[in-house]
């Protein structure tokens, strides 16, 4: 048996006690110097905020209105009601927004997937739709859990790497654009928990009966993790709070699973290479579990490859007869339902594949009747009786 020296363990002590204190301290600071120093700019959240409390302390500013819709790929091309949700719900609220054409993808899938790109690259990219929203005066708002952590991470590298910084701004110069950096790097999920006693007031529609369990993406809270909302009133303050907390203020039924803290599957690499192993594991630790512990009405969760994977995965293992079929969505489709949305012409469900009927069912829709004025919507759109839908046809 190999013996530790005395030293060893309290150099080990030391440091450990020391990390409570690296992890807590305000990156603000640093980015605030940053700025004094005339390395970069930083956009600043407009006045009309809420401030939440992070993981170990931080206070984070989430602005209410006046966003810069930084959309998702992957929501735009496989769960477009996810988007129109998160729009649908901003409107309903009376709050401002952006959507802006210039927006570029983040690439970071390529970066997490692939790794064939490279450090000043990826940078690059963030730091060009930061100064794009930048440009008009909006403030950026991600919507997708990947491009959220990715920009955060790019955040800590640009913050303390100067070689980095001079990388990219040349990039930018030549694009014409600032080196700018948002004061908080802002995910549509804190947005929701954020506004969400200004939801709870705008539900039509009871959830009492709904039961519910979450699926917190990694990408979320398990990069630079302190960053993410963490609430002493949701899992005393042991979990994120974002979704559960959005969840129980519209009345549902959060219910306990063992494997909740597991990936959902997608992963990025395998999700490519090993497919069969994404679809294993997003239905045998996760949904299969959660039918057999918690037995839901549905599965919230708040990243684009979170939805896609769970909904998506469960036709194979139904195909075998596994314990599954429970509807997938995101807490956004589920508080714009709360809220009234439609459930084809604003939420899209229709794009889903685990049967969402008996959910809707439950929540008091009627979804034949829904499905047929989706029909009728779509009939006079192939038949040029109407150019395109409008967001006043929806409500809003």
């Amino acid at each position: 048996m190999t013996t530790v020296p005395v030293e060893m363990i309290k150099t080990k002590k030391e440091r450990f006690d020391r990390v409570p204190d690296r992890r807590s301290a305000d990156f603000h600071e640093e980015l605030f110097r940053l700025e004094d120093a005339g390395e970069l700019i930083v956009q600043r959240v407009p006045e009309d905020f809420v401030a939440v409390p992070t993981k170990y302390g931080v206070t984070k500013k989430i602005p209410r209105g006046h966003l810069w819709h930084h959309k998702s790929c992957g929501q735009c091309g496989h769960i477009p009601g996810y988007s129109t949700s998160i729009y649908w719900i901003m409107r309903k609220l009376g709050y401002d927004y952006h959507d802006p054409r210039d927006q570029t993808s983040c690439t970071a899938w390529n970066y997490y997937a692939s790794a064939t790109s490279n450090q000043a690259a990826q940078a690059a990219v963030a730091l060009r739709n930061f100064a794009a929203a930048y440009e008009t005066g909006y403030f950026p708002l991600i919507h997708c859990g990947t491009s959220y952590g990715h920009y955060k991470e790019v955040r800590a590298e640009i913050m303390r790497h100067p070689e980095l910084r001079a990388q990219v701004r040349k990039v930018l110069e030549k694009l014409g654009k600032p080196l700018v950096m948002p004061e908080e790097i802002v995910h549509y999920s804190e947005y929701l928990y954020a506004l969400r006693d200004e939801i709870k007031q705008n539900q039509v529609r009871d959830f009492s009966g709904i039961g519910v369990t979450v699926h917190p993406a990694c990408h979320y809270y398990k990069l630079v993790e302190g960053d993410a909302i963490y609430d002493p009133d949701v899992y005393q303050g042991q979990r994120t709070a974002v979704v559960t907390g959005l969840a129980t203020a519209l009345g549902a039924d959060v219910r306990e699973y063992s494997t909740w803290f597991d990936c959902c599957g997608f992963g990025f690499r395998h999700i490519l290479v090993q497919r069969d192993f994404t679809r294993s594991f997003a239905t045998m630790r996760k949904i299969e579990v959660m039918k057999e512990e918690a037995n839901p009405d549905v599965v919230l969760t708040h990243d684009t490859g979170c939805v896609t994977t769970l909904d998506k995965s469960q036709f194979a293992a139904q195909a075998h007869g596994r314990n599954v079929g429970v509807p997938v969505m995101s807490e956004a489709q589920f508080a714009a339902l709360a809220m009234g949305a439609h459930p084809f012409r604003v939420c899209q469900l229709h794009w889903h594949s685990a049967n969402y009927r008996p959910l809707l069912e439950k929540m008091g829709i009627d979804w034949e009747k829904a499905w047929a004025e989706f029909q009728d919507e779509v009939g006079r759109l192939e038949r040029n009786e109407k150019e395109f839908s409008t967001w006043e046809d929806v409500g809003v």
